[in-house]
């Protein structure tokens, strides 16, 4: 059983590990100097205030460090739930040429429709059917997960590819490949293997509606996609998406004043904690 407590700390200790090195980045180490912003970019210091391109600095250092965050705040909680996680975890197996070559065709039907026919949608069920009939020889196949994680209690394996939640058609296709691949190995490696968003910005799974991951998932209805709640308690067990959001909203308000204070040079408003998750 997950404790809610534990859980929350550890998400708390990655986030301010990262929120502090982007606080370092971004006042010490790489600090928004107007001077150098006027003499830069002259027109556009003449035409819109510095505290704009002030945030846009805060924000690209927040950012790129952020996409990584995912993935080791996802090995915690399966620390911390399943029992074991890790990130960059590789699984050897070996995969019938058959289903190699069927698993090529699926991903074609799907990117490149046939030429007056409508564009094929994604259905899991009946690709994967599809593929596992395939035969042939024993090939090595070697896939490396995002995030690899093992249920020592229920003695369960499981490999996810993480994606920020609104990815782009390249990176699914890839993702895609990799969990067929890894369902196509005989004998079987994993007890599952998904492909998982860490929130949902549309709110509802039925309401999710990216277009560019929908061309390889049936984001809505496919059993191997896992959104917000449905990946954390997964991989963390039950009650690792409420102790992930109170983790960031309990810190949130300390890092926006700091921000405010530390970054921006201004008192933060009234209203700071806004937009809690």
């Amino acid at each position: 059983m997950t404790n809610p407590q534990e859980m929350k700390a550890a998400i708390q200790s990655v986030i301010k590990i990262m929120m502090d090195r982007v606080m370092y980045n971004a006042i010490e180490k790489d600090p928004f100097i107007k001077e150098e912003h006027r003499a830069k970019k002259p027109l556009f210091a003449a035409l819109v205030p510095d505290e704009i391109f002030k945030g846009s600095h805060f924000e690209r250092r927040f950012v790129t460090p952020f996409g990584n965050a995912w993935e080791k705040l996802a090995e915690v909680a399966a620390m911390q739930g399943l029992g074991y996680g890790i990130t960059g975890h590789s699984i050897t197996g070996t995969v019938k040429t058959e289903r190699l070559r069927r698993i090529t065709q699926v991903l074609n039907s799907l990117e490149h429709p046939v030429q007056g026919q409508q564009r094929v949608k994604p259905n899991w069920d009946s690709e994967l059917e599809y593929i596992l009939a395939g035969e042939g020889d024993d090939i090595p196949v070697s896939i490396t997960c995002d995030v690899y994680a093992e249920d020592r209690i229920q003695n369960k394996k499981y490999a996810f590819e993480l994606k920020a939640p609104l990815p782009n058609s390249d990176q699914t296709k890839v993702s895609k490949e990799k969990i067929l691949k890894l369902y196509s190995m005989e004998p079987l490696l994993i007890d599952g293997a998904y492909y998982a968003l860490p929130y949902n910005p549309y709110g509802k799974r039925e309401d999710y509606k990216w277009s560019f991951p929908a061309r390889w998932f049936n984001m809505r209805e496919d059993e191997v996609v896992l959104i917000g709640d449905e990946f954390w308690d997964k991989i963390g067990g039950l009650g690792t998406y409420q102790a992930f959001i109170d983790a960031v909203n309990e810190i949130g308000k300390e890092y926006k004043e700091r921000i405010y204070r530390e970054f921006l040079g201004i008192e933060p408003p009234i209203n700071v904690d806004e937009g809690k998750l």
